[in-house]
């Protein structure tokens, strides 16, 4: 019985690009559901597959989530995980739809919850923009504000999986702070300055598919010079901008992509190469170093073992390998 992949959001569901992906249930929003209801949607999930996977974006209204969290604590359930993710709409749908091609393999919940921080650092999410005055979600330098005023500026942006910003047109481009992808769970922050030379969107180092969403804004630049540049081999793919991505770019000019894994066989193969754990506290598997379930991290690495070369004599500081007593003195060295 393959685990339900649940979105909070209708945006968040794009068709299958292989035959036997999984559907994803559509949680519909509070505003329009009863807790009842919600609870009874929950029920009937549970009932069907077991567990729920629930994708929330951290963007989504704050109702969304206290409602998500007050079904999981009525239902009393711990077979409910809530993933939430930083990635801009259309780069969270693409990452929706690995979640329900892997949900069609032997994973279990607790992978698949888990595996979500993993697969968010192989989708390049971005967008092109009119303007970057009301951007909030990626760091925008002061020269990139200013340079925004000028007459038919334009920027390329990349989200993730290291957030950069570069103005089009310009012999040199500015890139705002960003935030290190290296490593599974890295979360660190580098500083990046003005580079000259005509800067470009860093790409990724693997095959990928290109996924566009067009907004207001009319360019090419993501087909004409983005696919080259990043040596997509095959066709552009398109998709109706998803209705939050104008507020989460903070302009409806814009014209968002994503680029990413297109290969189930790859995704799983990725996934099956990282080391599972055991949840300490609610017993599922995860990779990564937090459960996907309870969000509860790994316990630290026990200290290695002892030399059993050494001695321990005592509670003082250790002279050649051995840990004089409370009245020794340390042996020092000759004078010349």
């Amino acid at each position: 019985m393959p685990t339900a992949i649940a979105v909070t959001s209708a945006d968040l569901v794009l068709p299958p690009t292989v035959p036997g992906t999984p559907q994803a249930a559509v949680l519909p929003p509070p505003e329009t559901r009863s807790l009842d209801a919600s609870l009874a949607d929950m029920q009937q999930l549970l009932a069907r597959y077991g567990h729920v996977v629930v994708v929330c974006p951290t963007a989504a209204p704050a109702a969304v989530e206290h409602r998500l969290r007050a079904v999981r604590a009525l239902l009393e359930s711990d077979r409910i995980a809530l993933v939430r993710t930083d990635l801009p709409p259309l780069g969270a749908a693409v990452l929706v739809r690995q979640l329900r091609q892997l949900a069609g393999y032997d994973f279990s919940p607790g992978i698949l919850a888990s595996a979500a921080r993993l697969l968010a650092h192989y989708i390049y999410a971005g967008a092109v923009l009119g303007s970057v005055s009301r951007l909030d979600h990626v760091p925008v330098s002061l020269g990139s504000h200013l340079k925004g005023w000028l007459p038919g500026a334009h920027f390329a942006v990349l989200a993730g999986p290291t957030p950069q910003i570069v103005r089009l047109g310009s012999r040199s481009g500015s890139a705002s702070g960003s935030r290190s992808a290296s490593g599974f769970a890295s979360g660190s922050r580098t500083a990046s300055g003005s580079a000259s030379g005509g800067e470009s969107l860093a790409g990724p180092e693997f095959a990928t598919e290109l996924l566009l969403a067009r907004g207001q804004l009319q360019t090419d630049w993501p087909t004409t010079t983005l696919v080259p540049r990043w040596r997509i081999p095959g066709p552009v793919h398109e998709a109706p901008l998803p209705a939050s991505s104008p507020g989460w770019w903070g302009t409806g000019k814009l014209v968002e992509f994503a680029a990413y894994l297109p290969d189930p066989a790859v995704l799983h193969q990725l996934v099956s190469s990282v080391r599972r754990e055991i949840c300490h506290w609610c017993g599922m598997e995860l990779i990564g170093d937090r459960c996907g379930f309870c969000a509860a991290p790994l316990p630290p690495a026990a200290p290695p073992p002892p030399d059993p070369g050494t001695r321990a004599l005592g509670p003082g500081p250790r002279e050649g390998g051995y840990a004089l007593g409370p009245g020794a003195r340390t042996a020092r060295p000759a004078l010349p």
